[in-house]
């Protein structure tokens, strides 16, 4: 690789290191990380810390000052090109002298769109993309679902034994230690976590971040006859207004009622069989009010019902070495083979976290 390409790749590097800072926080927001260089030497950096803050191309050149004229300005996003709660960042790169722009990834969003590389292109300013791609749209993968195909990214996660249970007898857990924090790690990293009913009713979770430090995500219920009781820890835990409890259109509305009381957020979506909900029409809900990512930590009929619309993007099994007992499998009438790729794994303590995309 050339030396020119190499001190890219360096520099990109780095701005995806400072953008995945921000995991879980941006939302509807990408996560964004840029890098000044001037003579080979840093002389700013800066990250979108969360939506309605200053965008990272701006703190980057503002950290910078006078030493950004004729500097480099690495960038995982396209800068943007429309007037939100921020400014367009590509006034900012163009008001502040760079003279060469490098991109991880074009923004999708409508409102950009190739739009500030045009205006960058058009001040003078060498503007190129493509620079670790690969590397930018996995870190952004939930943003770029939302906006590209209206829902957001799901990954669905379940712990098993080794023959695809989901429960042993007499076990609260099947996971130990190490895995808990991984998968506290990753509600902390969603915008949004979700649950079938039968999951809250069997185990009364509360779908907070407790094992590691972070915040906590939107808690999704899907419960078609709204049989959460308005006492579950879903409900109570935290604030009760980051619990959304979806319905059908003809649940009982006494049992509805009851969970508006507990300040839960109920919200009704038709039915796509006698006892379920049309996840799809849930996903798309969520989209549009800014979740770019969920995690489902469901039970077997909600895995199912999300490989079998075709709603799941990547899998997360954390498999425990335990076999045997009568416990529920995995998958609940998944009739057709879903086909795995790029299967990864890793230990967590005595468990094995594997991860496939679909």
């Amino acid at each position: 690789m050339p030396a020119d390409a190499e001190r890219d790749v360096l520099h990109m590097r780095r701005a995806l290191r400072l953008a995945a800072k921000a995991a879980g926080r941006t939302a509807p927001n990408p996560m964004v990380g840029a890098v000044v260089v001037r003579d080979g030497e840093v002389v700013g950096e800066g990250w979108h810390p969360r939506a309605g803050e200053p965008h990272a191309e701006r703190i980057a050149l503002d950290r910078s000052g006078d030493r950004a004229r004729g500097a480099t300005l690495y960038t995982t996003l396209e800068p943007c090109a429309h007037q939100g709660r921020t400014p367009p960042c590509a006034d900012a790169v163009i008001a502040a002298g760079v003279a060469r722009v490098v991109a991880a990834i074009r923004d999708p969003d409508p409102r950009t769109d190739g739009k500030g590389a045009r205006a960058i292109r058009a001040a003078g300013i060498e503007y190129e993309t493509g620079v670790l791609e690969a590397e930018a749209r996995r870190l952004n993968e939930g943003f770029l679902s939302r906006v590209t195909r209206g829902r957001p990214f799901v990954i669905l996660k379940l712990a098993t034994t080794l023959d695809g249970r989901v429960a042993v007898a007499g076990r609260r857990y099947l996971s130990g230690k190490a895995a808990l924090k991984e998968v506290h790690r990753m509600r902390d990293r969603a915008d949004a976590v979700m649950v079938g009913v039968g999951t809250v009713l069997a185990d009364d979770p509360e779908l907070t971040v407790r094992e590691v430090r972070g915040r906590d995500p939107l808690r999704v219920v899907l419960d078609a006859d709204a049989r959460t009781p308005a006492t579950a820890k879903v409900v109570r835990s935290g604030d009760p207004q980051r619990t959304i409890v979806f319905v059908a259109r003809d649940a009982d509305q006494r049992r509805v009622g009851r969970l508006r009381e507990a300040k839960a957020l109920v919200a009704t979506l038709p039915r796509a069989e006698p006892d379920g909900l049309d996840a799809g029409a849930c996903l798309r809900w969520l989209a549009e009010r800014g979740v770019n990512t969920v995690l489902s930590e469901g039970g077997p009929r909600v895995a199912a019902s999300l490989l079998r619309q075709k709603l799941v993007d990547r899998l997360a099994f954390v498999v425990a070495p335990v076999i045997g007992g009568d416990g529920p499998l995995a998958f609940d009438g998944l009739p057709a083979a879903v086909e795995l790729g790029g299967i990864r794994s890793r230990r967590l303590g005595d468990d094995v976290l594997l991860e496939a995309d679909l």
